[in-house]
């Protein structure tokens, strides 16, 4: 179920009102948030369901099991059998076919074909998310960072929570799990700050990430056709498609659970504002990017073992985070990509500090800032195309396409138009202005709360501004444009 849906629309209203009959009763609730989870989770295949289930049982079966022993070679038995199950659902499911395609490649290489042909395997949606979200309860009871809960019921409605169930945030055990222990009084500001940010949320993928898909996917399905600027403006328009169409799902998932008093993880904070990758990664999936941080990147030693295994760690991660996201070289490529720019940055900071100073350079002056900026976005850009390309042959014709020297045809009003009708370009022009205006507010002042000082006219006419917004602008009717890009990971 996608929440640009008619069916979301009519299925969130009945949940938020059988929510708040029940509310009162913890048992109750927590079996509605369940029972809604799955018929939400199965409207997509309710054959899946299983898989949820079993890791819920596991694990719920695993921390349980953690709690009672204090026997070492006990408590890793168990961890294993949760991160067996896991793991072993997650890479069959999604790397299966990757790894069969990679060892017959590898074949060709020495002029050998093998007749091996890939799986016909459907993959799940959302299991990267929910896989990582179960595992960081057997994970945190193993560290003896959390103690196992003894509600059954309130932790397979944690798993499968609904609103961040398929593209997250990937939330923790340890913050969102006693969300379910607790009850909630009916709190109007707050019902109504969820159902701004869903609205925002809404905007941002139907009316932005909807409509630049339009451009994106005409020049990416086709690259041979496109060269220099139209391959750059594609680029950049990707960089906001898939900002606006991930961090308006996050949006979307945090205004639907604060409806009903739960309170997630910021997944989002104004990336493209960043100054560096580093700091671009510490804005962009925040849930992802601190995930791998306290689960892989510390495990394998952080930065306790000399710079040169610091270097190493922060790469594997990337790499491994490339490959969380997808099953193919193009992702492995992204990741590795941003790995090495990451250890450049760490390998220069000292360096770099000093020349600065030397030379007398604030990087948060207002120009200089502006500089380090566009440079970080130019290089967020540059690996974006390895990730949308649809493969490796396409990634190569785009970048090199940039080269080609064509920009007089930034005055060609057919620039414009490549997948659109005659305004579309315009009003995407004047949507991610309004965008940015909001997000560049945003910072300055929490936008809920400056609203609510206004007078009821002016709220209410912001209100209904972004809903006309959404009802005469968003994009309708294109079954490829209702998913979300990131339920494909």
């Amino acid at each position: 179920m996608f929440f640009n849906s008619l069916d979301f629309a009519v299925f969130f209203p009945i949940v938020f009102v059988l929510y708040w009959l029940v509310s009162k009763n913890l048992t109750l609730r927590n079996i509605l948030i369940l029972v809604s989870s799955y018929v939400f989770y199965g409207w997509w295949d309710w054959r899946f369901l299983f898989l949820i289930a079993i890791s819920s049982l596991i694990d719920f079966f695993v921390g349980k099991k953690l709690g009672e022993t204090e026997d070492v070679k006990k408590r890793k038995m168990f961890l294993y059998l949760s991160l067996f199950v896991n793991l072993g659902f997650l890479f069959y499911f999604k790397y299966t076919n990757f790894f069969i395609d990679t060892f017959v490649d590898s074949f060709k290489l020495f002029g050998k074909t093998l007749e091996v042909s890939s799986l016909n395997i459907i993959l799940p949606v959302g299991i990267s998310f929910y896989t990582f979200q179960t595992l960081s309860y057997t994970i945190d009871i193993y560290r003896k960072q959390l103690k196992p809960t003894k509600d059954p019921i309130a932790f397979f409605a944690f798993v499968a929570f609904f609103p961040q169930l398929v593209a997250g945030p990937i939330e923790r055990a340890s913050h969102l799990l006693p969300q379910f222990y607790k009850t909630y009084k009916f709190d109007y500001n707050q019902v109504k700050s969820g159902l701004l940010l869903m609205a925002f949320g809404l905007f941002k993928k139907m009316v932005i990430a909807d409509r630049a898909a339009l451009y994106v996917n005409e020049v990416y399905n086709n690259p041979s056709n496109y060269e220099g600027v139209e391959t750059i403006m594609a680029t950049v328009l990707f960089a906001f498609q898939i900002y606006c169409d991930f961090s308006g799902y996050s949006d979307i998932a945090i205004g639907a659970a604060r409806t009903m008093g739960f309170d997630l993880m910021k997944n989002f904070d104004s990336p493209y504002l960043s100054k560096s990758i580093t700091e671009f990664w510490r804005r962009w999936h925040i849930s992802l990017s601190t995930w791998f941080r306290d689960y892989v990147y510390i495990p394998l030693g952080g930065s306790r073992n000399g710079k040169y295994r610091t270097y190493f760690n922060l790469f594997v991660v990337f790499l491994v985070s490339g490959l969380w996201h997808g099953a193919a070289m193009t992702f492995v490529i992204w990741g590795a990509i941003h790995g090495v720019i990451i250890v450049l940055e760490k390998a220069s900071y000292k360096p770099k500090k000093a020349l600065f100073k030397k030379l007398n350079i604030n990087k948060n002056n207002l120009s200089n800032k502006l500089f380090f900026v566009l440079i970080t976005f130019s290089i967020v850009c540059f690996a974006w195309v390895f990730f949308r390309a649809n493969s490796f042959d396409d990634s190569i014709v785009i970048i090199t396409s940039f080269f080609n020297n064509n920009f007089y045809k930034l005055l060609d009003k057919d620039l414009y138009l490549i997948g659109f009708k005659t305004n579309e370009f315009a009003i995407l022009f004047l949507m991610l202005l309004l965008l940015l205006f909001v997000e560049f507010f945003h910072k300055k002042s929490n936008i809920i709360k400056s609203l609510n000082r206004q007078s009821m006219l002016f709220r209410w006419g912001t209100y209904f501004l972004f809903i006309f917004l959404i009802v005469l602008f968003g994009i309708y009717g294109e079954r490829e444009m209702e998913s979300f890009i990131y339920f494909q990971f």
